[in-house]
């Protein structure tokens, strides 16, 4: 039998054949695109009957859970563990809200600036992002006066971001933080918080844009401010109305809305008066859940815009608005 013959691949089908492997080879390296490891604009926008409300993202920051009080640490690992949130340090969002009412543009608080740390800081890049500038703005609300709501308010030089905005604070509230006395008597680590505060208040009383107010009354279209004080001396929601439409911004009844909504009772450290700031809480909530009132919060996951919904005795959860085109 004679042996078998060898085939021969003609030459220029072999260079076709390693040609097309190479191919291959070099597509499987680099057939996937690069990262781009950058996420996309923090703000989300709605419409209340005729004002257009913007959600703008300032940053986030980790809040250890030891800050929390009135709670076991127990309780709130069971908390964050069936909300699929970080231990021992909470993630919490670093929200501020615009208010497009047609004739006047108001912004609610102006985020941390540069006063927070690197993980703030980003309300002018979103809001610029959004379709609005500094410039543009007339009145800033502001919920209260802690750095991560008002830091924003001037630049790395001290000077003023909004050159036309009117500042509205609550009396109670700018007399604390401003007080030359209570700064004075706050332990050595605190007076520093005092002058930075002073710092970012300054450039705007100084050219007469530091107006406070003592009642629901503001000089503002469709919104009215709310005492929930509390968490600060003066801390203030703003209820926002058009129509039939009603939008409250609560400022920081919330910090952790995975402990907080379920347990209402858990205070947090930076509460001036914790048992006022766990009453005013637990009566929002009761109100705004019967009422089905639209909230928005300065620390809820962005967009921090949601229903709060009653789940039992002093105890709710959060439903977060549905992401919907505009009309």
């Amino acid at each position: 039998m004679k042996g078998k013959q060898a085939i021969q691949i003609p030459a220029f089908l072999c260079m076709f054949l390693v040609a097309l492997l190479l191919s291959g080879l070099a597509s499987s390296v680099r057939a996937e695109a690069p990262m781009v490891k950058t996420q996309t604009p923090g703000f989300y926008r709605m419409m209340l009957g005729q004002f257009e409300i913007t959600a703008v993202s300032d940053g986030f920051t980790d809040l250890d859970v030891k800050l929390m009080r009135n709670v076991s640490e127990a309780k709130i690992k069971a908390q964050l563990d069936r909300n699929f949130a970080s231990y021992p340090k909470m993630k919490t969002s670093v929200n501020a809200y615009l208010i497009n009412t047609g004739s006047k543009l108001v912004l609610v608080d102006a985020g941390g600036g540069n006063s927070s740390g690197p993980s703030f800081g980003n309300l002018l890049r979103n809001m610029k992002a959004a379709g609005y500038e500094p410039a543009q703005i007339d009145a800033i609300l502001i919920t209260h006066m802690h750095r991560d709501h008002t830091g924003g308010l001037v630049d790395a030089g001290g000077k003023a971001v909004f050159p036309k905005a009117t500042i509205y604070v609550d009396q109670a509230e700018s007399s604390f933080w401003l007080s030359a006395e209570n700064e004075a008597k706050a332990p050595a680590g605190g007076k520093s918080y005092f002058k930075m505060l002073r710092d970012v208040a300054a450039p705007y009383i100084a050219e007469g844009r530091w107006k406070t107010f003592s009642d629901s009354a503001l000089p503002l279209e469709g919104v009215k401010a709310l005492a929930i004080i509390g968490h600060t001396p003066g801390h203030s929601a703003f209820e926002v109305k058009s129509g039939n439409e009603v939008f409250l911004i609560i400022g920081d009844m919330i910090h952790s809305s995975a402990v907080q909504f379920a347990i209402p009772d858990a205070a947090i450290s930076f509460d001036t008066d914790q048992k006022q700031a766990v009453k005013v809480r637990k009566a929002l909530f009761k109100k705004a859940a019967e009422g089905r009132t639209l909230i928005g919060g300065m620390h809820i996951p962005f967009p921090g815009i949601g229903h709060i919904r009653a789940e039992g005795k002093d105890s709710y959860s959060w439903v977060p608005v549905d992401f919907s085109p505009l009309p």
